[in-house]
């Protein structure tokens, strides 16, 4: 078979191609191919509100808002650097928190020994004048013995001990040991005396009180020793006696019932007039 030779196709297939060259020679004829629309979009759908709240919105209408005026905010100046004033300057002059009883107590392990020597001095020299001499804390006995002390005490019995046994001709040792014995046995005596009767005050508390109005009876002991005089002694004795009375009755009578302060201020009194007595006495 040449390639001359044709092959008659059938008349369906004819009729298929003339169509599909009609259909290309009216395209060409229509000029450039026209894209046709895309399916228009479907209507929007009314959206069902959600709430968040299990409960059914009222139709009430809402009330007003209320408008507030805001509350200006205070503005609070930054807190002080430790060590100053707040203008820049040290506190060293200035006392101590703790000393005057506010905070954590210092730590005294690590301090100077003349330090704590200095404070304590400082201590005695304030308990005294709160307790022997006219102050107006007077009226208030927790103000004055609030920072009490033992070293105070101490030091006026053993002071007093010395005197006397300075003022002593002979048996300088036994006149010692029993000026310090009487003392300090009988300020032990007195608080148990206090505290059995109901008194409100601590154990130490009253000893050093009691140590402290020993500093009249101190100074007229010394004087008697410098002035080798009986009436002289008499007169120093009675003074110093009352002065010691005096300071010890606003605090002793303020600590028990007012109904037994006779029974807490006789003891006192009695143990007072005996070492005016041994004051007198030595020789």
């Amino acid at each position: 078979m040449s390639h001359s030779d044709t092959i008659p196709l059938h008349p369906s297939s004819q009729s298929d191609i003339d169509e599909i060259e009609d259909l290309i020679n009216a395209s060409v004829q229509l000029g450039p191919a026209t894209v046709l629309p895309a399916r228009p979009p479907s209507p929007p759908r009314v959206s069902i509100p959600v709430s968040s709240s299990p409960f059914i919105p009222s139709n009430l209408p809402l009330p007003p808002p209320s408008f507030q005026k805001p509350t200006p905010v205070q503005a609070f100046p930054p807190p002080p650097v430790p060590g100053s004033n707040g203008t820049g300057k040290s506190n060293s002059g200035r006392q101590n928190i703790a000393a005057a009883g506010f905070g954590s107590p210092p730590n005294t392990l690590t301090e100077p020994v003349w330090d704590t020597v200095k404070r304590d001095l400082s201590r005695i020299v304030s308990n005294l004048k709160l307790v022997v001499f006219p102050n107006p804390f007077r009226d208030d006995p927790g103000k004055a013995l609030r920072d009490w002390d033992l070293w105070g005490p101490f030091f006026f019995i053993v002071f007093l001990g010395l005197t006397l046994s300075w003022s002593a001709s002979v048996k300088k040792s036994e006149v010692f040991a029993v000026a310090f014995a009487l003392l300090a046995a009988g300020a032990v005596i007195l608080t148990l005396n206090v505290l059995l009767l109901g008194g409100n005050i601590i154990f130490f508390q009253s000893l050093s009180l009691l140590g402290y109005c020993l500093f009249p009876l101190d100074v007229g002991a010394l004087i008697c020793m410098l002035k080798d005089n009986v009436i002289v002694k008499v007169i120093v004795v009675s003074v110093t006696l009352a002065w010691s009375s005096w300071a010890a009755y606003p605090f002793m009578s303020t600590a028990v019932n007012p109904r037994r302060k006779a029974l807490a201020l006789y003891p006192v009194f009695l143990m007072y007039v005996s070492v005016g007595f041994l004051i007198i006495a030595i020789d």
